[in-house]
């Protein structure tokens, strides 16, 4: 549900961590990836790999005494914000343990479960937020592209995102959604126009929609379905939007593994993303394993990031690498620098 504008995360915060957060340095501030808030416990941000305790002046610490600490007040404050004060209307997020808001800023979150007939229902007794921030950096997948290419039916390979969470898969698939709707190639022997993109947003972070309206730029020619389950949301762009690639991001579940074969032998290229450390780990699942093993897969990208240093690895069906490991550090957003 969204309720927040897209630069707007700050604003669902109670007042007092909305002006702690506000007096943390302007650079920290533009880096922000997570603001956790445990109630009883200190205030933390994460930004570019490295962590710090927040004091009530918004002076980062790594002493845990120094640090504000939130309230039961700040807590409940949030969340009556992020349910737009019915926690009843919000039942099918609580119980999948997160809320979206506009932006594709995602909020996890964490409380006592609540069970029916052994699987969560819902949570309750909410007292840790976790605030991931979404942030579009145009031009990171460009390096990446001409590896990407398939020749033979002027199109991309079926593409697999691996990275373990918080290194960047997301942000990678909305500009490469961006780039092949758009039609950058960055080749210099390819013209080819630019493809038709579906995007499953089953978590509104790919394309960050209001209303049906992305937030992100994710390319001219591209559609997306927002809050949308993944494995009905790909059969149904398929019938009725005529993708020539899908996207789809945090893929996994049987039920993902079966739409996506369907969505193969239908002739549409799939690009997703799952969590994983490389290429082993990732053939070991067991829903997305066979089909690594299997090589649907033709081209396999391993993210990793330490601090501001990202690695990169491209790999082929056969989980070959394709080019010597490069790097990326991080620079003004927009910027890339493989």
């Amino acid at each position: 549900m969204a309720v927040a504008t897209a630069s707007g995360w700050i604003h669902v915060l109670p007042p007092a961590l909305r002006s702690i957060l506000a007096n943390i340095p302007a650079q920290v501030l533009n880096e922000l990836e997570e603001v956790r808030i445990r109630e009883g416990r200190p205030l933390e941000i994460g930004f570019m790999g490295e962590y710090y305790f927040v004091t009530a002046e918004g002076i980062l610490t790594s002493q845990i005494h120094e640090a504000y600490i939130p309230v039961r007040e700040d807590g409940h404050q949030l969340l009556d914000v992020l349910t737009n004060h019915s926690l009843y209307t919000m039942e099918e997020q609580l119980r999948r343990g997160y809320v979206t808001i506009a932006g594709g800023h995602r909020i996890g979150l964490a409380g006592r479960t609540v069970l029916t007939n052994g699987k969560v229902s819902h949570l309750r007794d909410i007292a840790g937020f976790n605030i991931r921030i979404a942030r579009e950096k145009q031009g990171i997948s460009t390096s990446l592209m001409p590896l990407l290419l398939d020749f033979r039916q002027q199109s991309i390979h079926h593409t697999l995102i691996v990275s373990p969470p918080q290194h960047g898969k997301t942000t990678m698939l909305r500009d490469m959604a961006r780039s092949i709707s758009d039609g950058r190639w960055n080749h210099p022997d390819v013209n080819w126009r630019g493809l038709k993109v579906g995007i499953v947003d089953e978590r509104s972070e790919i394309a960050g929609c209001v209303r049906g309206v992305p937030c992100f730029d994710v390319g001219a020619r591209t559609d997306v379905l927002d809050g949308c389950p993944k494995a009905e949301g790909m059969m149904m762009l398929i019938r009725s939007m005529s993708p020539d690639v899908l996207v789809v991001d945090e893929f996994g579940r049987e039920e993902d593994v079966s739409a996506m074969n369907e969505a193969i032998h239908a002739g549409v290229r799939v690009v997703a993303s799952a969590h994983g450390a490389d290429v082993k780990e990732i053939a070991r699942r067991p829903g997305i394993g066979p089909l690594v093993e299997a090589g649907i897969f033709t081209r396999i990208v391993v993210l990793k990031r330490v601090r501001k240093q990202w690695t990169l690895r491209v790999y082929d069906e056969k989980q070959r690498a394709l080019q010597t490991p490069v790097s990326h550090r991080s620079g003004r957003e927009g910027e890339a620098h493989y």
